[in-house]
């Protein structure tokens, strides 16, 4: 290192302490700048004139409504469930409780799609007029119904003022009805109910018709069956003149019998007067006349039964006694069959009604329509909560995607 004086030893110094200052004024941080002398651009201003038009004014708008125009509504609930019973045998009760809860689950379900549809408002607004009862305050447009709307309108707007919840598991159905008095939401609660007892009984009526009304055609049959049996056994006995052929037939055993022994007496008698008389003796001749007379008879009498003479053509075969005992056989058989199966039907249709009335359907009411009194609708404090949480949602992802595309400019 050369040597250096005084006065240019003290100058370099100098020279290297200012660059070395310099070089750390530079490395230092820039002071942050006061948050106070900062000014608000315009894109700021435009954002916080969005968030008052887009968020608070509407909330201010929707809580003066809710709290200074619109109506109270009063709410009446009431709960119940289709309960089916089925007692067919006690043998089968525990194997058939899966059945009975399937049944009754799917009652509970006609139910409930019953309550929502259009047959139970036309039904109710028959009862009472729905359009005037939903459309009572005078200033309430979003609450109220239009009473210029169509049947489709009030169906929408029944869904609205009518609630429905369902427990599948269970089938327990609750139903909450709204209006604008509490009269009119009792009674809209209670023709509800009133018409789901109706619908109920419907199905009840309909499922005991059903198993009913096959036994009832197959005790038709038989009583038609019993009644042309009997016509044709009458028809018999008008022709043939004859009540009881078997009766009628014992009697003529009975007379064949007796001129048998007739006969085999007239038989005797002869002899005994050949032995004691002339060759002239009168009473010869009575006794063969008396002889050839019963033979006649008998004749006559075993052709009724198909055993006489076939060269005698007196005798109709048609009218001996095997051919109408036969056909009488025949009738009564039919006959018997007949009333038969009338008695097995009877017994059909007396236990498929027993039946029918084992299987009952009715409507089961945990919870009964009271009267509301105070109005708990419209919920005016949660609807301007969510309300304010909407906005403020909506204008915050239209704030993110404005300066997301801004950035990428």
């Amino acid at each position: 290192m050369p040597h250096l004086d005084g006065a240019t030893g003290v100058r370099a110094i100098n020279k290297q302490l200012s660059e070395a200052a310099d070089a750390a004024v530079k490395r230092a941080p820039k002071p942050i700048p006061n948050p106070a002398a900062a000014r608000p651009r315009f894109r700021h201003k435009v954002l916080f004139s969005s968030f008052v038009l887009g968020v608070v004014a509407p909330t201010v708008l929707a809580v003066v409504y809710l709290y200074l125009i619109a109506a109270d509504q009063y709410a009446s609930k009431v709960g119940f469930t289709v309960h089916s019973e089925d007692m067919s045998s006690a043998g089968a009760l525990l194997g058939g409780l899966s059945m009975l809860t399937q049944s009754s689950s799917s009652d509970a379900e006609v139910i409930y799609e019953f309550i929502q549809s259009r047959t139970l408002v036309e039904r109710i607004n028959r009862k009472i007029d729905l359009a005037q009862v939903f459309s009572r305050p005078a200033f309430d447009p979003v609450f109220t119904y239009d009473t210029d709307g169509t049947i489709e309108d009030l169906v929408d707007y029944w869904q609205r003022m009518v609630r429905i919840s369902y427990a599948s598991n269970s089938g327990l159905i609750e139903v909450e009805t709204r209006a604008f008095s509490r009269e009119d939401a009792l009674a809209i609660a209670r023709e509800i109910v009133a018409e789901s007892t109706a619908v109920i009984n419907e199905m009840s009526a309909i499922a005991r018709e059903d198993a009913t009304r096959y036994a009832r055609e197959e005790l038709a049959v038989a009583i038609e069956r019993l009644k042309q049996a009997r016509e044709e056994r009458t028809r018999f006995r008008s022709k043939t003149r004859l009540i009881d052929p078997a009766a009628d037939v014992q009697g003529q055993m009975g007379l064949m019998t007796s001129l048998e022994q007739q006969l085999a007496q007239a038989y005797i008698d002869l002899n005994l007067t050949l032995e004691t008389s002339s060759g002239d003796d009168p009473r010869v001749s009575q006794s063969r006349r008396r002889i050839d007379v019963i033979q006649t008879l008998i004749e006559q009498e075993k052709s009724k039964f198909g055993m006489g003479d076939t060269e005698n053509p007196d005798v109709e075969s048609s009218e001996d006694y095997p051919t109408l005992m036969a056909e009488y056989e025949r009738l009564s058989v039919d006959v018997e069959y007949a009333n038969s199966a009338y008695l097995a039907a009877m017994a059909s249709l007396d236990s498929a009604k027993a039946e029918a009335q084992r299987q009952s359907r009715y409507l089961a009411s945990y919870t009964t329509p009271s009267m509301a009194e105070a109005s708990t609708y419209p919920q005016r404090g949660l609807i301007a909560g969510l309300t304010a949480v909407f906005l403020t949602l909506a204008w915050s992802i239209c704030v993110l995607i404005f300066y997301s595309l801004r950035d990428r400019r």
